[in-house]
Parts: C-alpha cells; sequence; structure tokens
C-alpha cells in the first residue's frame, strides 16, 4: 500500500479523494482471503488522509460498499471513521 498505491495518489495530487469503503478485505469475513485486521484499515485510512491533508485540504467522500460479517463490519467502520476524524 505504501510502496504502489500511496506514491501514486501523491503523484496525481487529487483535489478530492474518495474512498469506496469495503471492509471485506478482514480475516473474519469469508468472501476476501487477504486477512487484513482493523489495524491495517485504521492505518491505510491515516495515510490516505495524510495525502487528503496535503492536497486538497482534507477533502475524503468515503462510502460503505461491503463487508459481510456484521461484527467485523461494526468494528472497521468504527475504526475508519475515528481514522477520518483524527
Amino acid at each position: 500500500f505504501n510502496d504502489k498505491i500511496i506514491p501514486k495518489i501523491d503523484t496525481f495530487a487529487p483535489d478530492l479523494i474518495m474512498i469506496s469503503a469495503g471492509f471485506d478485505a478482514h480475516k473474519d469475513d469469508k468472501l476476501a482471503n487477504l486477512k487484513f485486521e482493523e489495524n491495517d484499515y485504521e492505518f491505510m485510512t491515516e495515510q490516505i488522509v495524510d495525502i487528503a491533508n496535503k492536497h486538497c485540504n482534507g477533502k475524503i467522500v468515503s462510502v460503505l460498499e461491503g463487508g459481510y460479517n456484521l461484527e467485523s463490519l461494526r468494528n472497521c467502520v468504527v475504526t475508519h471513521v475515528k481514522a477520518l476524524c483524527a
């Protein structure tokens, strides 16, 4: 993420960042096999917030789009929103 995604966003220097916030890559969600945990989503969100603060005055739109294990979805959404607001 830090080696490929963040540098490309930084180079692009967006006026607005839109996040399709899917949490189905969580380790407790059976849809994907990426095995992310809440702290992974928190880290990615923090990195995106940093880029948004640098290039577009913190302008971010985040839309919930996936996550099918309700407990992990709840935890991930709370973590994501806290990171957006930090």
